[in-house]
């Protein structure tokens, strides 16, 4: 998040290398993304990241609840037609 360094580590090489993995995120600001077969699958994280990430996650979400209040309701069917005096309704013949 600091614009720091982003490392990949095979997870056979981060099991023999936790503490030293996260001593790197932690105290040097690192960012670790640990892969199987090359392919990322986690990323080690620092507390203070993590929360900065979750802050980020609920501004967007309190924007996109905002921007949706602020549309308005619609008015109903029901009230679209006494609006235009419609009269008209679906009398479908009961099946018997």
């Amino acid at each position: 998040m600091m614009g720091s360094m982003t490392h990949d580590v095979p997870v056979t090489q981060a099991r023999a290398e936790l503490a030293e993995l996260i001593n790197r995120v932690v105290y040097g600001g690192e960012q670790v993304v640990l892969t199987r077969h090359g392919k990322p699958l986690v990323a080690l994280v620092s507390a203070a990241d993590l929360q900065r990430l979750r802050d980020l996650d609920e501004q967007a979400e309190e924007q996109v609840v905002s921007t949706v209040s602020s549309v308005g309701s619609r008015p109903s069917a029901t009230g679209e037609r006494r609006r235009f005096g419609i009269a008209a309704q679906d009398r479908r013949p009961e099946v018997r």
